[in-house]
């Protein structure tokens, strides 16, 4: 099928299946998948929104934790369908929800209330885990809010799994360095170094994300000497000493309103996934000039495309005739639904 013909069956589909559809889709996700969204936005936004969309169906235009945390926040009876099953995150990954679980048992054996603080890049297993130690979940635009939040909550914080994240956020609420230990999480939490953790107030988990960690000081300063007139922005979850040589950083929401912030005439640099600074710089032309810091590409995120947006929508037709499960259908394992919720609606509730 033509790259034509595939737009319009997707929109045609969309037109079909009118309000009893909502497709949704984050920054990062190709153009070609972008067009056919009717919600966009960055993990705290996509929460948000969704908790108030009234279709029957909704299609997610993201990765799997993504889709998890929308379906657990779904309505009775809605259904959340993802174009690519298998688009996982690297980072969700770095966190096995027993190995969380078995840290936080370990921390907790002198008797310290430690928060578990999750990343919204987490499965809802790990979610679960969260609710279940009275934690919460963050996104990059409210992990400063979470995180004190946590801090007023318990003895210490654990904060999982981006540890860059979690140090930049450390930075910017001023918690010294001799307050934070990484945890060692070998052996479900039986490695950690208790007598370290037990003096910290922030104990960060050793996850990142492959395409932020792609970004370097080097790169910021090539970046300085080609333009030196630019303002620098990138994502939190790039290394503190990348954060540091930059003249900003912040979520994708920050990222968007920077740029359209500046005034024009301006040159600006980002350091976060492509698709959105490719995005930026269309939007921008011929007011100010945007320039990708490297290009970085989720390979993740790039797994949803038209073709597999229009076979989710395909089978969802077939499903709504046949009666039988579509296999892009996200399900929600019983036990996890009440913990994962109470962690994802703390956040909701404090960040109102």
């Amino acid at each position: 099928m033509t790259t034509v013909s595939l737009f319009q069956s997707i929109e045609q589909q969309r037109k079909n299946l009118g309000s009893a559809l909502t497709v949704v889709g984050h920054h990062y996700q190709a153009e070609e998948v972008i067009r056919h969204v009717d919600i966009r936005g960055d993990s705290l936004e996509l929460a948000r929104k969704v908790a108030n969309v009234h279709s029957e169906y909704i299609m997610f235009c993201g990765v799997y934790f993504m889709a998890e945390s929308a379906a657990l926040l779904a309505r009775e009876g809605q259904q959340v369908h993802l174009p690519e099953p298998s688009a996982e995150c690297s980072m969700a990954l770095m966190s096995p929800p027993d190995y969380v679980e078995g840290v936080l048992r370990t921390l907790m054996r002198g008797g310290r209330k430690v928060i578990p603080l999750t990343y919204v890049n987490s499965t809802l297993a790990v979610k679960a885990v969260v609710g279940r130690f009275d934690g919460s979940v963050c996104t990059s635009a409210n992990a400063r809010t979470m995180l004190e939040w946590a801090l007023n909550e318990g003895d210490a914080v654990l904060f999982l799994p981006d540890e860059n994240l979690g140090m930049n956020t450390a930075d910017v609420l001023g918690i010294p360095e001799s307050e934070r230990h990484q945890v060692d999480i070998r052996r479900k939490g039986e490695a950690v170094d208790t007598a370290k953790a037990d003096k910290a107030r922030l104990l960060l988990w050793p996850g990142f994300c492959s395409i932020h960690t792609h970004f370097t000081v080097a790169q910021v300063q090539a970046m300085r000497k080609a333009h030196p007139e630019a303002k620098i922005v990138v994502h939190p979850e790039c290394t503190p000493e990348v954060v540091r040589a930059c003249d900003g950083a912040g979520s994708t929401s920050y990222l968007i309103r920077y740029a359209a912030e500046l005034p024009d005439g301006e040159t600006l640099v980002i350091g976060t996934e492509i698709n959105l600074v490719r995005r930026l710089a269309e939007q921008h032309k011929g007011r100010i000039s945007i320039l990708p810091l490297t290009e970085s590409t989720c390979p993740h995120m790039a797994q949803t495309t038209e073709e597999r947006l229009a076979a989710a929508l395909d089978a969802l037709q077939n499903s709504r005739e046949t009666g039988q499960d579509s296999p892009f259908l996200v399900r929600v394992p019983e036990d996890l639904k009440a913990p994962a919720r109470a962690a994802l609606e703390r956040m909701l509730e404090v960040c109102k």
